[in-house]
Order: C-alpha cells, then sequence, then structure tokens
C-alpha cells in the first residue's frame, strides 16, 4: 500500500504568508496521484492552504475526504444535494458555531471532489476532557494499542511535544497541562488514522486527509 504521502501546506504554500504566490506544481500533483492516502496539512486560518488542498483533490480524485474539522455525526449530515449548495451545507452542518475559520475556505475541497465520501475524525470535547483526567487509552476505546496509544512516548519525543504546544499557544500554557495536552494531540491523530483507516478500507482509496500541521506532522 502506499501509506502516507503527507504534506504540510506551511512548507507547499508558505510564502503566501509573506504576501508570496506559491502553489504546487505539476510534478508535484503527479506524485500525489500515485499514493493511497494524502495528508493535506495546513495551517487553518490561512486561505492559500485550503487553495492547495482544493487542487490537490481536483489532481488526486479522493474516493474519500477525511476532516479533522468535522464530527462523524456531522459527516453522516451530508447529502449529495447539499455539497452543491455552501450556504445550506454550511447550516446544515453549523458550521458558526464550530469555531474553524470562514466555510468558503473549506467548501472548495468538497466541491472539487463531489463524488468521495467524507468521513469525520474530530474528537468532542468531553472526550479530550476525559483524555486528560482518565488517559488516552480509556478515552480511545478497545482498540487504542493498534494506534500506539497505549505506548508512552520516549522522554525526548514526550518533551519535544510538549515544547511544540507551548509554542503553538503562545508560551502561555502552565507547565503542569503540557503532558495532558500532548496525550490530547495524540489521541486527535489517533481518530484522524482511525477514521482514514476506515474510509481506506471501506472505498479503496485514494483518500485525502484535511489536518492541521501538527497532525499531518
Amino acid at each position: 500500500m502506499r501509506f502516507a504521502l503527507g504534506l504540510m501546506l506551511s512548507l507547499a504554500a508558505g510564502a503566501s504568508q509573506a504576501g508570496e504566490a506559491s502553489s504546487l506544481d505539476a510534478a508535484a500533483l503527479d506524485l500525489l496521484r500515485g499514493a493511497d492516502v494524502v495528508i493535506a496539512g495546513e495551517v487553518h486560518d490561512n486561505a492559500q492552504h485550503h487553495a492547495e488542498q482544493a487542487k490537490i483533490a481536483d489532481a488526486v480524485r479522493p474516493k474519500a475526504l477525511v476532516f479533522e474539522m468535522l464530527s462523524a455525526e456531522q459527516a453522516e449530515r451530508i447529502t449529495p444535494e447539499l455539497r452543491g449548495d455552501a450556504d445550506a451545507l454550511a447550516e446544515v452542518l453549523a458550521w458558526d458555531e464550530s469555531g474553524w475559520p470562514d466555510f468558503g475556505m473549506y467548501y472548495p475541497i468538497i466541491a472539487a471532489a463531489q463524488d468521495a465520501a467524507i468521513y469525520g475524525a474530530a474528537v468532542p470535547r468531553d472526550a479530550a476532557r476525559a483524555a486528560m483526567a482518565d488517559g488516552v487509552s480509556n478515552s480511545f476505546g478497545e482498540d487504542a494499542a493498534a494506534f500506539g496509544l497505549t505506548i508512552a512516548l520516549p522522554e525526548a519525543e514526550q518533551a519535544e511535544r510538549e515544547a511544540f504546544q507551548m509554542a503553538a499557544h503562545c508560551d502561555a500554557l502552565p507547565e503542569n497541562i503540557l503532558g495532558g495536552m500532548v496525550d490530547v494531540q495524540r489521541l486527535r491523530d489517533a481518530e484522524l488514522a482511525r477514521a482514514t483507516v476506515a474510509a481506506l478500507e471501506a472505498t479503496g482509496g485514494p483518500v485525502v486527509v484535511i489536518t492541521g500541521n501538527g497532525h499531518a506532522r
């Protein structure tokens, strides 16, 4: 299986943050077409990143899209009729209440893969809180071991991830919660992986995963 060709779009389109145009070239898109799973990371509020993700979806023609931003229940609300109406789809998904950036940046990804099944991989807030209190393996369920959640991270990697969480939150987090923040990050990574595996097994792929750069890494 040709798994997984990952992109952190801060690298592919990072120049746009400085006001410069940047785009995946034809050779890069051809490479992505050969993958069973393409992980397309993003900086959530960067419109150029979302434009690149839509370009990837158009080039890869995925059988499934997996979104970090959607719950499984939200994904089930998406009907073929709704996919042609951005405003109606945003309303059905209660997008304005989600806290994610403007739906207008995400809709072109869905529009570029009109026939793709859509999977949601969001971790509900109560599950995230439970993971911090009770541990990620208990929160994730019986297949936690298959996704590495029953094994502690090596000390150096744990420290690196805690430093990443601190930096991602503007160095404003109390140090005593960094371990829990890493646990939640691992839980979200595992939920994305579980949804991606399910999508690949159900459709045969290719699958495009839409997520933040931290999860893409």
